[in-house]
């Protein structure tokens, strides 16, 4: 797929994933996956270059639109493309305490091996929550 249908699409989830981080997570979670379960770290190569395709369409749109596109939100939209490709992916959710004791969240999404998005800094988060979509 030409890369400006992706970023088309990207465009699309970004703000679908963005109206759902209004909605309860309550409402939202049962839609994200299996909960506390993971998906494999193998993939076939389509699959791989898939994930390497999503990760830079999302990367490129999220810079440019005008509504907040932090980690949730691009975990989310990374989920629904993927899936709309056949593409496992997990969508982790990790707390850690900054320097002045403070809770901060983060979220980040793996498909195979390859980190979709958010993989910055994802040593210093435990992971509180995962949600495997095959």
């Amino acid at each position: 797929m030409p890369m400006r249908k992706l970023m088309l699409e990207a465009l699309v989830y970004l703000a679908w994933a963005r109206f759902l981080k209004m909605l309860p997570f309550a409402k939202v979670s049962p839609t994200l996956g299996s909960y506390m379960e993971e998906t494999s770290y193998d993939l076939n190569r389509d699959q791989k270059w898939q994930g390497v395709q999503v990760s830079r369409a999302l990367h490129r749109v999220s810079g440019h639109v005008f509504w907040e596109t932090e980690c949730m939100v691009m975990g989310m939209a990374a989920m629904k493309m993927l899936a709309r490709r056949k593409v496992p992916s997990t969508l982790y959710l990790g707390m850690r305490r900054n320097r002045a004791g403070k809770v901060a969240a983060h979220a980040w999404v793996r498909s195979g091996a390859f980190y979709v998005t958010g993989a910055e800094e994802i040593e210093q988060y435990t992971v509180v929550g995962k949600f495997a979509k095959n």
